[in-house]
């Protein structure tokens, strides 16, 4: 227990807040305002920023942190994990991606105000968010490219 097994649910909390929005918004965005639905997409992004910070500070205090969660594919001997670096790289990245990200939100509440897709718009932003955090966070090249992907699908 302790510091290890926090910072483990913080490093996955990170990239899963704006992922809840997506889908919260993608099923029911609908039945929310849009002062509602922009407000709360706004804050699943500015959560993880928050997040990205305690992290940035406990590798600035304690060094590089690897998260393995479970093996992701297993073929024979070979092993790919569904893993994170969290290191000095990814610390900052993942502040700039939440943060900047948490600006675009906030502009484009206004931006997007009348806009008959503007639930879809914020659900599918989230989705960015979150493959771009699973971009920067990947501790192996298929991860990573799953996150590349998803960047590029959204």
């Amino acid at each position: 227990m302790g510091s290890f097994d926090s910072t483990h649910f913080i490093s996955l909390l990170v990239p899963i807040l704006p992922l809840i929005g997506f889908f919260g918004y993608f099923l029911y965005g609908d039945k929310f305002s849009e002062s509602k639905i922009g407000a709360i997409a706004t804050g699943w992004v500015l959560a993880s920023f928050g997040l990205s910070i305690l992290l940035f500070s406990q590798v600035a205090t304690n060094g590089a942190i690897h998260v393995n969660y479970f093996d992701w594919i297993q073929a024979g001997s070979i092993k790919i994990p569904f893993a994170f670096q969290i290191d000095q790289l990814s610390t900052i990245m993942m502040l700039l991606v939440t943060g900047v990200g948490g600006l675009i939100h906030i502009y484009s509440i206004g931006y997007m105000h009348g806009d008959s897709g503007f639930s879809r718009f914020f659900a599918y932003l989230n989705l960015f968010i979150f493959f771009m955090l699973l971009l920067v966070m990947a501790n192996n090249y298929v991860l990573m490219f799953a996150g590349w992907e998803g960047v590029g699908l959204c």
